[in-house]
């Protein structure tokens, strides 16, 4: 009688299949979110007895956790946890796979929506003739319009910190010109050389400047042209 052949090698354990703890689940696996991170609990990871389910594809109610697991299967879709806190935790069925690309899509609009900040730089002296002062006023017109900050400063060389009085009045005289496009942020500050201002953009664009109302005084009824009131000649 001929012996079969033993093999010396490790035999396979049982359950090697299953990810350790740590390891991330293989795309196939059904109970695995997908990513590696527990973002929810799903299918047969959910060790409660009974659920609350919720949603439009089934009759809302608390239904023993396997009968849940059946109708997601059913379904072909996933029993997925909710909220884990409730008394029985709350869970709906849904595509997981489906239900984090949507989530993450959402995230990724939000993020390109959410608003970049820009910061504009307007340089002056401390002896900016008008010309310069409204060319550059302009400029910061059309920042703030576009929603980017505009950061103005004077900038003194040499013996023109002198007039640092003369650098702050026209700060604070840009600010007010630009008051209907941006917000002051902070006061005039000297740094070293430099002082400066922040202009932040008014929430929802411009102000509403109301309509130039023409100097319309409400007049009384017109006097009658050429009507002279007429006394009774006094008799002499």
């Amino acid at each position: 009688m001929e012996k079969k052949p033993q093999f010396s090698g490790p035999r396979p354990q049982q359950g090697a299949n299953r990810p350790k703890p740590g390891q991330k689940p293989s795309p196939g696996d059904r109970n695995s979110n997908g990513n590696g991170k527990d973002q929810h609990v799903i299918n047969e990871r959910i060790r409660a007895r009974e659920v609350r389910l919720v949603g439009d594809n089934v009759e809302p109610g608390i239904y023993p956790i396997d009968k849940a697991r059946r109708l997601a299967e059913e379904l072909e879709l996933d029993l997925v946890e909710i909220t884990a806190q409730a008394d029985p935790p709350v869970c709906r069925i849904i595509d997981y796979q489906k239900f984090l690309y949507q989530q993450k899509k959402r995230m990724k609009e939000q993020k390109a929506k959410a608003a970049k900040v820009v910061v504009k730089e307007i340089r002056f002296g401390p002896q900016t003739d008008d010309h310069d002062y409204n060319f550059k006023l302009k400029h910061a017109m059309g920042f703030l319009k576009e929603g980017s900050k505009v950061k103005a400063y004077v900038f003194f060389r040499g013996r023109s910190i002198l007039f640092k009085e003369q650098g702050e009045v026209l700060l604070l005289r840009f600010a007010n010109d630009l008051e209907d496009y941006g917000r002051l942020e902070s006061m005039p500050v000297l740094e070293g050389k430099r002082m400066t201002i922040m202009m932040a953009p008014l929430k929802g664009g411009t102000k509403k400047q109301a309509p130039k109302q023409e100097n319309q005084k409400q007049k009384g009824p017109k006097p009658e042209a050429n009507k002279v009131a007429e006394e009774p000649a006094s008799e002499e």
